[in-house]
C-alpha cells in the first residue's frame, strides 16, 4: 500500500506528470486532468497550482498570496496545504 503524502510548510509541491493543468480554450477556465477525472478549480485555487511547479515550498507559496491579497501569512498557509493536501489524496499532487 501506497503511503499517504503529508504536506507541510516546507513541502515542494508538484503536478505529476499523468496529470495535465490547463486552460480550457472553448470553456475559458482552467481544468485539472488525470486519467477519467476533471477537476474545474475557482479562480484562487488556480493561482495555488500555477505556483506548484516543483520549485517552491508550500511556505513560498503562502507569502506570495498573503502579499497579493494583504491577508495573514499562517492562514493563507494553512488554506493552501488543505487544498493541497485534498488534492494529493486524489493523486492530483505530488512532492518534487
Amino acid at each position: 500500500m501506497k503511503e499517504r503524502l503529508l504536506l507541510k510548510n516546507e513541502t515542494i509541491p508538484v503536478i505529476p506528470d499523468h496529470v495535465r493543468f490547463e486552460f480550457n480554450e472553448v470553456r475559458k477556465e482552467w481544468v485539472l486532468l488525470a486519467p477519467e477525472r476533471a477537476l474545474y478549480p475557482d479562480p484562487i485555487a488556480t493561482e495555488v497550482l500555477k505556483k506548484c511547479d516543483g520549485k517552491i515550498s508550500i511556505q513560498l507559496i503562502g507569502e506570495d498570496l498573503a502579499k497579493k491579497y494583504k491577508a495573514p501569512v499562517e492562514k493563507i498557509v494553512e488554506d493552501v496545504i488543505k487544498m493541497l493536501q485534498d488534492l494529493a489524496d486524489k493523486g492530483f499532487l505530488k512532492e518534487c
